[in-house]
């Protein structure tokens, strides 16, 4: 299997509070999406 291919097949992200698929970028370590993460802010 080629190193790409794997990357592909990984499961997308999820917010842990809501469940919401995130956005991420290349090596983000969030687990949370914006939403979520402005909650806690306030």
């Amino acid at each position: 299997m080629l190193t790409l291919e794997f990357y592909r097949n990984l499961p997308k992200k999820q917010c842990r509070e809501c469940g919401k698929t995130i956005e991420e970028q290349h090596e983000s370590y969030v687990y949370e999406c914006e939403r979520c993460m402005g909650k806690h802010e306030a």
